[in-house]
């Protein structure tokens, strides 16, 4: 098939998934849509929940696997659309709706790519395509359910918007619920302990903290308390503060190390929502880096999180679309986009030697 039939087809299936709606943990349309599109192409495919794969004909135990991945989830319209969100919406060369960008154009960009390598027979490496559930949740349905299905990936291709830029690091996340407890009394007299003035003090600890290990490509782990909750009436010392902190770690620290940190220099409780969302990063060297700049493909390191976080492989984070538009009211892409994410997807793959 050629480069411009595969690009027709990707922006038909992406159109298609627009307009099915699929929120994070309700992906079952989305995955109806791409499991008719396999079917149509004549691909055999596996199915775990709403999470849909299929690998390459011609597989060779001996030959290392690529993983091609990106995600059918999307986070609820925002308020602010002036346009259907799930209409896929041409307009001023643009496709709008929901799920355009995050990660529609990645998404049937790696598909395509897929298709063009899937009948190879002298490919160096096998092929993985998995379009996956429960990404902009950080759920235990999606990729880290697949993680347990394949029995080896040397290498992953994560797609979400990235301009085609190279994301070679990416922060990780980890979220901890604080408890600063104090002692109720009557606000009229001096009595008890404000546990809002306890937490305001750790909460400066923290506001304050510097962590002396820089990332030269992520920076500095950031924290940030994002709510707070004391107090039930007026005239009663609260005996109890909550305070929510949003962490964000560099390759440089474990989520456990950074909440262990924060554990240590303050006095409230702290609980730590889950640990398995850490940063990652691929090693410059790597044949598929070392392309990419060969290429002129700038490379950098990305705040934002992905399911590269639920992988236990070797991975970069790569796809058509702009960052800055993801959760955006009228979220959408070019075309083109689609079109230059596959040429380039696939001159990245030619030939590549793991």
């Amino acid at each position: 098939m050629s480069l411009t039939q595969l690009s027709r087809n990707s922006i038909a299936l992406l159109e298609s998934l627009i307009q099915t709606p699929s929120l994070s943990r309700d992906e079952e349309g989305a995955a109806t849509v791409i499991r008719d599109f396999f079917t149509r192409q004549g691909v055999p495919f596996s199915v775990l929940k709403n999470n849909t794969w299929c690998m390459n004909r011609y597989w060779d135990e001996k030959k290392p696997v690529i993983l091609l991945n990106s995600h059918i989830d999307t986070v609820k319209p925002v308020d602010g659309w002036t346009h259907n969100p799930f209409e896929a919406t041409r307009e001023d060369g643009k496709i709008i709706g929901l799920g355009s960008n995050d990660a529609g154009a990645p998404l049937v960009s790696l598909l395509a790519v897929f298709l063009y390598f899937s009948d190879r027979k002298d490919l160096p490496y096998n092929l993985i395509f998995a379009a996956t559930a429960e990404e902009e949740s950080s759920g235990l349905n999606g990729m880290a359910l697949l993680v347990n299905e394949f029995e080896r990936v040397d290498f992953a291709i994560v797609g979400e918007p990235t301009q085609m830029q190279l994301a070679v690091a990416e922060k990780g996340l980890v979220v901890v619920d604080c408890v600063a407890k104090g002692k109720a009394g009557h606000a009229a007299r001096n009595e008890g302990i404000n546990s809002i003035y306890l937490a305001i003090k750790d909460i400066e600890t923290i506001k304050n903290l510097k962590l002396e290990k820089v990332s030269p490509l992520l920076g500095e782990v950031k924290m940030t308390v994002t709510q707070i909750e004391a107090g039930f009436q007026h005239n009663v010392i609260p005996d109890t503060c909550k305070f929510v902190v949003d962490i964000r770690t560099n390759e440089l620290y474990t989520n456990q190390e950074v909440v262990s940190i924060i554990t240590s220099l303050i006095g409230s409780e702290v609980k730590a929502r889950s640990f398995r969302l850490n940063s990652s990063r691929i090693d410059l060297d790597h044949q598929f880096v070392l392309k990419a700049q060969k290429m002129g493909i700038d490379c950098y390191g990305s705040p934002t999180m992905s399911d590269q976080a639920q992988m236990p492989y070797t991975s970069v984070k790569m796809g058509p679309g702009d960052s800055a538009r993801s959760h955006t009211a009228d979220e959408f892409v070019y075309p083109e986009e689609i079109e230059k994410g596959i040429e380039t997807y696939i001159s990245l793959l030619e030939g590549l030697e793991l």
